[in-house]
Order: C-alpha cells, then sequence, then structure tokens
C-alpha cells in the first residue's frame, strides 16, 4: 500500500519494498546455494498482503531475529518463520503454495497463539532474520554461520540487511535473539553497529521441538514472559 506524499511511508510501505527488490548474493562459496522466493509473484503479493494487514502504521516494533530463513518457511512464503498452512490458519491469507513442514514455524505459531493471535503480536513485534534469503547445501537447510567463508561473504550483506530492516520502524532499546549460536553473531554486530541497547536470547524454535519437545509448555511460557517483559521496558 503507498502512501500520498505528505504521509510518512509506513512500516508495510518500507517491508514491501525491500523484500521485492531482493537481489541474491553472488559471492557465496562453491555449493553454498540461495533461495529467493521474493522474486515469485505468488509470494509478492503474500508480502504485499502481510504486511499490508499486520504492519501498515508508522509503530515501532520490537524485532525478534532468526539465522536466515528455513526452505521450508521464508524460503517458500517470504514470511519469516511461515510456511504456507499457517499463513492460511493464523495470519488468514489464502494462497496455493504446498504445505510444507517446519517445525521453527509450528513453534512460532503457538507463541503467536498464545499471545492473542497474529493481530495482537505482529502489531508488537516483527520477526525476521540476520540474512533474509534463505540458504541450502546439498539440498538441505544451511546457516550463513556453518562454516567460516560463508559468515565472511556474508557479513556486509548482513550488516546492511539489518540495518535496513531496523528502518522499518525497530525499537532500539531491545531485541530479542532467537537461538544460542545466532547471539554470538548478532552480539558481534550488534558491538560493531551499535543496533540495540540490549539483546535477550531465546533457545531456537527449531531447537525446541526437535530436542526439547516434552517441555514445551514451558518454553511457551519463556516466550511469553520475555516478550511481555520487552514491552514492559520499552
Amino acid at each position: 500500500m503507498s502512501t500520498s506524499p505528505t504521509e510518512p511511508a509506513t512500516f508495510a510501505d518500507k517491508a514491501i519494498r525491500y523484500y521485492n527488490s531482493l537481489v541474491s548474493p553472488t559471492n557465496l562459496p562453491v555449493g553454498v546455494e540461495v533461495m529467493n522466493s521474493f522474486q515469485a509473484p505468488d509470494v509478492q503479493r503474500i508480502v504485499g498482503e502481510f504486511y499490508t494487514k499486520f504492519f501498515n502504521d508508522t509503530d515501532p516494533r520490537v524485532f525478534l531475529l532468526g539465522i536466515n530463513p528455513g526452505r521450508f518457511g521464508a524460503g517458500v512464503t517470504g514470511i519469516s518463520f511461515t510456511t504456507p498452512q499457517n499463513l492460511r490458519r493464523y495470519c488468514g491469507i489464502d494462497n496455493t503454495l504446498r504445505d510444507t513442514p517446519e517445525l521453527s514455524s509450528r513453534f512460532i505459531y503457538q507463541v503467536v497463539d498464545a499471545f492473542g493471535g497474529a493481530e495482537a503480536f505482529y502489531e508488537r513485534f516483527f520477526l525476521t532474520s540476520l540474512f533474509p534469503l534463505a540458504l541450502t547445501k546439498d539440498g538441505k537447510n544451511y546457516n550463513f554461520y556453518d562454516d567460516r567463508a560463508t559468515t565472511n561473504a556474508l557479513w556486509p550483506a548482513i550488516t546492511e540487511a539489518v540495518r535496513t530492516q531496523l528502518s522499518f520502524g525497530a525499537n532500539r532499546h531491545v531485541a530479542v535473539c532467537l537461538g544460542r549460536k545466532n547471539e554470538t553473531y548478532l552480539r558481534r554486530l550488534n558491538d560493531q553497529q551499535g543496533f540495540f541497547e540490549r539483546i535477550v536470547t531465546l533457545d531456537h524454535p527449531r531447537y525446541i521441538l526437535q530436542y526439547k519437545a516434552k517441555d514445551v509448555p514451558l518454553y511457551l511460557e519463556k516466550y511469553i514472559a520475555t516478550l511481555q517483559d520487552c514491552l514492559d521496558e520499552v
């Protein structure tokens, strides 16, 4: 949704413009590949509808930052931690994309549901990643930190990606890091750039469902309590 020349650009305006113009890096090590779903017309429609529905204002959000998208979540839909089926079920956005399995999305939308639903959640928070495009190697999900050459190749792009996403409308007082290993890199980035005053870290959704499934209720409580503490702080 566009604004008139006299109106400030909304969070949605900035996000839609950014994601639909993303270009894949060309400097990655041999064997590491990029999925850029944002070039697909179906995904561009989804991105436009999602951000217009939930972010059509200029209010700042608390950022929750993951690693980089998985090939079955944002790698398909363009929406962080969101599979096609969760896009329909929780966000009310119809799509004809094939349903995909992703543990991270399953847990995240338990959090969204526990927080009061997508509208209540996205009114206060923004889910994103340090690097906005899905990476794969040998047909499997790959993280930007899985080898040093990939990390070094992407570090300038990661820095610029976070900087640009903050311009959508970020609350700089606190950010939530998703993933203990991811914390190392977000803190390094923050030490270099001073993006946030404080960072709090939660266990990654995939780790929770893959290794701590019996403790999901406890992790949900931890997530909700942490998110509420962030809101109380800002």
